[in-house]
Protein backbone atom coordinates (compact mmCIF):
# COMPACT_ATOMS: atom_id res chain seq x y z
CA UNK A 1 0.00 0.00 0.00
CA UNK A 2 1.28 3.63 -0.52
CA UNK A 3 2.52 5.61 2.36
CA UNK A 4 4.44 8.51 0.52
CA UNK A 5 2.39 10.95 -1.04
CA UNK A 6 3.64 13.81 -2.91
CA UNK A 7 0.63 16.51 -3.47
CA UNK A 8 0.43 19.33 -5.89
CA UNK A 9 -2.15 22.32 -4.87
CA UNK A 10 -1.86 21.34 -0.93
CA UNK A 11 -2.66 24.92 0.15
CA UNK A 12 -6.39 24.83 -1.83
CA UNK A 13 -8.99 24.13 0.33
CA UNK A 14 -8.98 20.63 -0.75
CA UNK A 15 -5.47 19.98 -0.51
CA UNK A 16 -5.49 21.26 2.94
CA UNK A 17 -8.29 18.70 3.97
CA UNK A 18 -6.79 15.74 2.32
CA UNK A 19 -2.82 16.49 3.66
CA UNK A 20 -4.68 16.74 7.08
CA UNK A 21 -6.79 12.86 6.57
CA UNK A 22 -3.70 11.80 5.14
CA UNK A 23 -1.39 12.54 7.83
CA UNK A 24 -4.32 11.47 10.81
CA UNK A 25 -4.00 7.62 8.66
CA UNK A 26 0.01 7.99 9.00
CA UNK A 27 1.34 8.62 5.76
CA UNK A 28 4.02 10.70 4.50
CA UNK A 29 3.29 13.65 2.65
CA UNK A 30 5.53 16.18 0.69
CA UNK A 31 3.64 18.68 -1.07
CA UNK A 32 4.70 21.22 -4.19
CA UNK A 33 4.45 24.48 -3.78
CA UNK A 34 5.72 28.18 -5.30
CA UNK A 35 6.21 28.96 -1.20
CA UNK A 36 7.77 27.32 1.85
CA UNK A 37 4.91 25.93 3.65
CA UNK A 38 3.35 26.33 7.14
CA UNK A 39 3.11 22.95 7.28
CA UNK A 40 6.00 21.11 10.22
CA UNK A 41 4.42 18.00 8.93
CA UNK A 42 4.52 18.21 5.71
CA UNK A 43 8.32 18.45 3.70
CA UNK A 44 7.66 21.20 0.50
CA UNK A 45 9.49 20.97 -2.47
CA UNK A 46 9.96 24.55 -4.24
CA UNK A 47 8.31 24.40 -8.26
CA UNK A 48 7.92 27.85 -10.48
CA UNK A 49 5.62 26.29 -13.29
CA UNK A 50 6.46 29.06 -15.61
CA UNK A 51 9.61 28.85 -15.46
CA UNK A 52 9.90 25.09 -15.95
CA UNK A 53 11.67 25.18 -12.24
CA UNK A 54 11.56 21.98 -9.88
CA UNK A 55 13.49 20.67 -7.72
CA UNK A 56 14.17 16.97 -8.44
CA UNK A 57 14.13 15.68 -5.35
CA UNK A 58 10.39 15.90 -4.28
CA UNK A 59 9.75 12.13 -6.04
CA UNK A 60 12.68 11.04 -3.69
CA UNK A 61 10.62 7.70 -2.04
CA UNK A 62 7.18 8.87 -3.03
CA UNK A 63 4.91 6.47 -4.45
CA UNK A 64 1.68 8.07 -5.10
CA UNK A 65 1.36 11.81 -6.36
CA UNK A 66 -1.97 13.88 -6.25
CA UNK A 67 -2.37 16.60 -8.86
CA UNK A 68 -4.19 19.01 -7.26
CA UNK A 69 -2.66 22.36 -8.61
CA UNK A 70 -4.89 24.85 -10.48
CA UNK A 71 -5.51 28.71 -10.93
CA UNK A 72 -8.54 29.32 -9.49
CA UNK A 73 -11.20 29.38 -12.50
CA UNK A 74 -13.47 32.23 -10.64
CA UNK A 75 -11.26 34.00 -9.72
CA UNK A 76 -10.59 36.85 -12.29
CA UNK A 77 -12.02 37.89 -15.69
CA UNK A 78 -11.26 35.35 -18.52
CA UNK A 79 -9.21 37.66 -20.29
CA UNK A 80 -7.04 35.41 -23.23
CA UNK A 81 -4.19 35.77 -20.82
CA UNK A 82 -6.12 34.19 -17.95
CA UNK A 83 -7.48 31.53 -19.94
CA UNK A 84 -4.02 30.54 -21.04
CA UNK A 85 -3.07 30.42 -17.55
CA UNK A 86 -5.78 28.30 -16.41
CA UNK A 87 -4.58 25.87 -18.93
CA UNK A 88 -0.90 26.53 -18.49
CA UNK A 89 -1.50 26.02 -14.62
CA UNK A 90 -2.86 22.51 -15.07
CA UNK A 91 -1.28 20.96 -17.67
CA UNK A 92 2.63 22.40 -17.67
CA UNK A 93 2.48 21.45 -13.88
CA UNK A 94 1.64 17.88 -14.63
CA UNK A 95 4.35 17.90 -17.58
CA UNK A 96 6.97 18.81 -15.59
CA UNK A 97 6.49 16.53 -12.86
CA UNK A 98 6.27 13.64 -15.81
CA UNK A 99 9.55 15.20 -17.48
CA UNK A 100 11.20 14.21 -13.88
CA UNK A 101 10.16 10.82 -13.97
CA UNK A 102 11.02 10.07 -17.68
CA UNK A 103 14.66 11.47 -16.46
CA UNK A 104 15.09 9.77 -13.15
CA UNK A 105 14.99 6.84 -10.65
CA UNK A 106 11.88 6.80 -8.83
CA UNK A 107 9.29 4.43 -7.68
CA UNK A 108 6.14 6.40 -8.31
CA UNK A 109 3.45 4.19 -9.37
CA UNK A 110 0.24 6.51 -9.42
CA UNK A 111 -0.90 9.53 -10.62
CA UNK A 112 -4.71 10.96 -9.04
CA UNK A 113 -5.93 14.51 -10.40
CA UNK A 114 -8.50 17.06 -10.32
CA UNK A 115 -10.40 17.28 -13.66
CA UNK A 116 -13.90 19.06 -13.31
CA UNK A 117 -17.20 18.65 -13.79
CA UNK A 118 -17.21 21.68 -16.42
CA UNK A 119 -15.87 19.04 -18.68
CA UNK A 120 -19.68 18.52 -19.69
CA UNK A 121 -20.40 22.02 -18.70
CA UNK A 122 -24.06 23.58 -19.65
CA UNK A 123 -25.80 20.30 -20.59
CA UNK A 124 -29.54 21.58 -19.50
CA UNK A 125 -31.62 17.95 -17.96
CA UNK A 126 -29.06 15.53 -19.48
CA UNK A 127 -27.73 13.38 -17.38
CA UNK A 128 -24.07 12.93 -17.91
CA UNK A 129 -21.86 10.01 -17.27
CA UNK A 130 -18.08 9.15 -18.03
CA UNK A 131 -18.65 8.19 -20.96
CA UNK A 132 -20.04 11.60 -22.42
CA UNK A 133 -18.77 14.05 -24.88
CA UNK A 134 -17.02 16.96 -23.72
CA UNK A 135 -18.84 20.62 -24.58
CA UNK A 136 -17.16 22.62 -26.75
CA UNK A 137 -17.01 25.97 -24.70
CA UNK A 138 -13.79 27.11 -22.87
CA UNK A 139 -14.20 25.48 -19.46
CA UNK A 140 -14.79 21.74 -21.37
CA UNK A 141 -11.69 22.92 -23.65
CA UNK A 142 -9.58 23.27 -20.09
CA UNK A 143 -10.79 19.80 -18.80
CA UNK A 144 -9.98 18.69 -22.28
CA UNK A 145 -6.52 19.87 -21.90
CA UNK A 146 -5.72 19.24 -18.32
CA UNK A 147 -6.86 15.51 -18.49
CA UNK A 148 -5.10 14.72 -21.51
CA UNK A 149 -1.70 15.85 -19.76
CA UNK A 150 -2.45 13.90 -16.77
CA UNK A 151 -2.78 10.71 -19.38
CA UNK A 152 0.32 10.85 -20.68
CA UNK A 153 1.47 9.16 -17.72
CA UNK A 154 0.13 6.20 -19.12
CA UNK A 155 3.18 6.06 -21.33
CA UNK A 156 5.21 5.96 -18.30
CA UNK A 157 3.40 2.85 -17.13
CA UNK A 158 1.47 5.08 -14.58
CA UNK A 159 -2.11 3.81 -13.10
CA UNK A 160 -4.12 7.21 -13.53
CA UNK A 161 -7.62 8.38 -12.16
CA UNK A 162 -8.97 11.23 -12.72
CA UNK A 163 -12.01 13.04 -10.73
CA UNK A 164 -14.32 15.14 -12.39
CA UNK A 165 -15.00 17.32 -9.61
CA UNK A 166 -18.37 19.38 -9.02
CA UNK A 167 -19.02 21.83 -6.63
CA UNK A 168 -17.46 21.17 -3.33
CA UNK A 169 -19.17 22.35 -0.30
CA UNK A 170 -16.50 23.69 2.56
CA UNK A 171 -17.21 26.67 4.38
CA UNK A 172 -13.76 27.11 4.34
CA UNK A 173 -13.22 27.60 0.67
CA UNK A 174 -14.55 27.16 -2.70
CA UNK A 175 -18.14 28.58 -4.02
CA UNK A 176 -20.16 27.72 -0.61
CA UNK A 177 -18.63 31.30 1.29
CA UNK A 178 -19.89 33.30 -2.24
CA UNK A 179 -23.27 31.21 -1.97
CA UNK A 180 -23.57 32.07 1.84
CA UNK A 181 -22.73 35.38 1.91
CA UNK A 182 -25.46 37.52 0.33
CA UNK A 183 -28.04 34.60 2.18
CA UNK A 184 -26.90 36.31 5.58
CA UNK A 185 -27.29 39.88 4.10
CA UNK A 186 -30.72 39.18 3.34
CA UNK A 187 -30.37 39.58 -0.43
CA UNK A 188 -29.41 35.71 -1.33
CA UNK A 189 -31.55 34.53 -4.34
CA UNK A 190 -31.74 31.82 -7.10
CA UNK A 191 -29.39 32.74 -10.17
CA UNK A 192 -31.02 32.88 -13.66
CA UNK A 193 -34.14 30.68 -13.78
CA UNK A 194 -33.11 28.98 -10.95
CA UNK A 195 -33.32 25.53 -12.72
CA UNK A 196 -30.03 24.60 -13.49
CA UNK A 197 -28.82 21.64 -11.91
CA UNK A 198 -26.00 22.08 -9.49
CA UNK A 199 -23.17 18.56 -8.85
CA UNK A 200 -22.83 19.36 -5.38
CA UNK A 201 -20.19 17.06 -3.06
CA UNK A 202 -19.83 17.77 0.41
CA UNK A 203 -16.14 18.33 1.07
CA UNK A 204 -15.69 15.12 3.38
CA UNK A 205 -16.91 13.09 0.57
CA UNK A 206 -14.25 14.20 -1.91
CA UNK A 207 -11.13 13.43 0.49
CA UNK A 208 -12.84 9.57 1.34
CA UNK A 209 -12.89 9.90 -2.36
CA UNK A 210 -9.34 10.67 -3.22
CA UNK A 211 -8.50 8.21 -0.09
CA UNK A 212 -10.14 5.69 -2.28
CA UNK A 213 -8.30 6.42 -5.31
CA UNK A 214 -5.42 5.87 -2.99
CA UNK A 215 -5.89 2.42 -0.85
CA UNK A 216 -7.23 0.61 -4.22
CA UNK A 217 -4.52 -0.22 -5.86
CA UNK A 218 -6.50 -1.65 -8.99
CA UNK A 219 -8.64 1.61 -8.89
CA UNK A 220 -7.90 3.63 -12.35
CA UNK A 221 -9.76 5.70 -14.87
CA UNK A 222 -12.37 8.71 -14.61
CA UNK A 223 -14.97 9.41 -12.10
CA UNK A 224 -17.37 11.71 -11.82
CA UNK A 225 -16.99 13.74 -7.97
CA UNK A 226 -20.37 14.43 -7.27
CA UNK A 227 -23.63 13.54 -4.90
CA UNK A 228 -25.47 10.67 -5.64
CA UNK A 229 -28.61 13.81 -5.48
CA UNK A 230 -27.82 16.93 -7.31
CA UNK A 231 -29.81 19.76 -6.69
CA UNK A 232 -31.01 22.73 -8.45
CA UNK A 233 -29.45 26.37 -7.97
CA UNK A 234 -32.78 27.25 -6.59
CA UNK A 235 -33.15 24.06 -4.18
CA UNK A 236 -29.69 24.72 -3.10
CA UNK A 237 -30.29 28.29 -2.17
CA UNK A 238 -33.44 27.06 -0.08
CA UNK A 239 -31.57 24.55 1.44
CA UNK A 240 -28.80 26.96 2.13
CA UNK A 241 -31.19 29.46 3.21
CA UNK A 242 -33.09 27.06 5.50
CA UNK A 243 -30.01 25.96 7.15
CA UNK A 244 -28.47 29.70 7.83
CA UNK A 245 -32.25 30.43 9.10
CA UNK A 246 -32.78 33.36 6.59
CA UNK A 247 -35.18 34.34 4.60
CA UNK A 248 -35.58 34.53 0.51
CA UNK A 249 -37.27 37.20 -0.26
CA UNK A 250 -34.99 39.10 -3.28
CA UNK A 251 -36.02 38.62 -6.93
CA UNK A 252 -33.68 35.81 -9.17
CA UNK A 253 -30.67 37.62 -10.18
CA UNK A 254 -31.49 37.91 -13.87
CA UNK A 255 -29.12 36.11 -16.19
CA UNK A 256 -28.16 38.80 -18.07
CA UNK A 257 -27.12 40.78 -15.58
CA UNK A 258 -24.33 37.72 -14.54
CA UNK A 259 -23.28 38.33 -18.23
CA UNK A 260 -22.26 41.38 -17.64
CA UNK A 261 -20.19 41.26 -14.57
CA UNK A 262 -19.01 37.97 -15.11
CA UNK A 263 -18.36 37.92 -19.15
CA UNK A 264 -17.78 34.10 -20.31
CA UNK A 265 -16.90 33.03 -16.57
CA UNK A 266 -21.46 33.76 -16.24
CA UNK A 267 -21.79 30.18 -17.67
CA UNK A 268 -19.90 28.51 -14.89
CA UNK A 269 -23.02 29.62 -12.60
CA UNK A 270 -25.97 30.12 -15.30
CA UNK A 271 -24.39 26.67 -16.43
CA UNK A 272 -26.77 23.56 -15.85
CA UNK A 273 -24.90 19.80 -15.21
CA UNK A 274 -26.18 17.26 -14.07
CA UNK A 275 -24.07 13.98 -13.65
CA UNK A 276 -24.04 10.00 -12.96
CA UNK A 277 -22.45 8.96 -10.17
CA UNK A 278 -23.31 5.25 -10.85
CA UNK A 279 -19.53 4.16 -11.85
CA UNK A 280 -17.69 5.70 -8.44
CA UNK A 281 -20.53 3.64 -6.50
CA UNK A 282 -20.17 0.66 -8.82
CA UNK A 283 -16.34 0.76 -7.58
CA UNK A 284 -17.32 0.24 -3.95
CA UNK A 285 -17.44 3.83 -2.48
CA UNK A 286 -20.05 4.66 0.00
CA UNK A 287 -20.85 8.83 0.20
CA UNK A 288 -21.37 9.49 3.92
CA UNK A 289 -23.90 12.61 2.54
CA UNK A 290 -26.00 12.09 -0.41
CA UNK A 291 -28.82 14.85 0.59
CA UNK A 292 -27.92 18.66 1.07
CA UNK A 293 -29.61 19.30 3.64
CA UNK A 294 -27.40 16.89 5.78
CA UNK A 295 -24.33 18.44 4.00
CA UNK A 296 -25.06 21.86 5.08
CA UNK A 297 -26.12 20.76 8.27
CA UNK A 298 -23.07 19.12 9.22
CA UNK A 299 -20.79 21.95 7.49
CA UNK A 300 -22.43 24.98 9.55
CA UNK A 301 -24.42 22.75 12.66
Amino acid sequence: MSKNILITGASGSVGKRLTQLLLDKGYRVSALSRTPGQNPMVKTFIWDINQGIIDTNCIEGIDTIIHLTGAGIAEKRWTDARKKELIDSRTKSISLIYDLLKNGDHQVTSVISASAIGYYSNRGDELMTEESTPNTDFMAHCCVEWENAVDEGQNLGLRIVKFRTGVVLDKDGGALPKLAKPIKLYVGSPIGNGRQWIPWIHWRDVVNMYMHGIENITFRGIYNMAAPNPVTNAQLTQALANQLHKPLWAPNVPAFVLKLMLGEMSTIVLGSTKVSVQKIQDAGFQFKFTEVSAALKEIYG
